[in-house]
């Protein structure tokens, strides 16, 4: 699991088209989330509090997981978790830009390995409101717990985010959510110059080693074959509400 997330410091899947909804622009000033290499919209994890059934029933308490899914994510993932002493908060996603797929099928495994439910949403922190992005970023690099509530409106899942979300143990998601799946493209971070032929094949590898994650998680594989048809022809899907529960991308039906 770890092994793979690391050998993506190499060669990492990305996602050809960008996620609709994309990181502001105040996101430029923000520090790297991670070390000298890592992009300033780098996903973090932080917990938050919010009502009494803010993240469900029964549920209060959350991870939020925003931004884009780098080649070091995995190790963020695994400290804020380390630190719950236990508890298995639900991860609530809110991923954007062109993240690192392969790295994106480590973070769901992770999650899966520890039994965490997984959703998608945009955590609102309260202290938040009116501070520079910059400055509400330097809150949420704590890891909280910070008082938030949950913004399900124009719920967007990309990519990245339905990776992610096929390893949660109970998967939700917001009704009206918009799944949007692009296509995927192989990119390497330190030689940019890829052969035709050597990323037809990685292309293939991978493939079908997202056909083998999803087939684990229980999750119809027909949704790699919408983003290959994507790969091919440059445009993206959206996947109709109607079609979650039969592709298994969830495991209950909206309510």
């Amino acid at each position: 699991m770890v092994g793979c997330a690391l050998r993506t410091w190499l060669l990492g899947i990305l996602m050809t088209i960008a996620a609709s909804h994309t990181a502001s622009a105040q996101t430029a000033t923000r520090p790297p989330a991670g070390g000298v290499n890592s992009s300033p919209d780098a996903m973090i994890f932080y917990v938050a509090h919010g009502a009494d059934g803010a993240c469900g029933r029964g549920c209060s308490d959350w991870i939020a997981a925003e931004g884009t899914v780098q080649w070091d994510t995995y190790k963020r993932l695994i400290n804020i978790l380390d630190r719950q002493n236990g508890r298995r908060l639900p991860i609530v996603i809110h991923s954007w830009g062109e993240s690192n797929l392969n790295v994106a099928v480590g973070l769901g495994r992770i999650l899966h390995e520890r039994g965490i439910d997984t959703t998608e949403g945009t955590t609102e922190v309260a202290a938040c409101a009116g501070k520079a992005d910059a400055d509400c970023f330097a809150l949420k690099r704590t890891g909280g717990p910070l008082d938030a509530a949950l913004n399900t409106k124009d719920a967007r899942c990309d990519i990245a985010c339905v990776l992610i979300l096929a390893g949660g143990i109970h998967r939700t998601l917001p009704p009206g959510t918009r799944v949007i799946l692009t296509g995927m493209e192989i990119r390497n971070r330190v030689a940019p110059n890829v052969s035709d032929e050597h990323r037809d094949n990685l292309t293939t590898i991978y493939g079908e080693q997202f056909r083998v994650y999803l087939r684990e998680m229980g999750v119809d594989t027909e949704l790699l074959d919408i983003v290959d048809r994507n790969s091919e022809q440059r445009h993206a899907t959206e996947v109709p509400q109607g079609d979650w529960a039969r592709l298994h991308l969830v495991t209950s039906a909206p309510q």
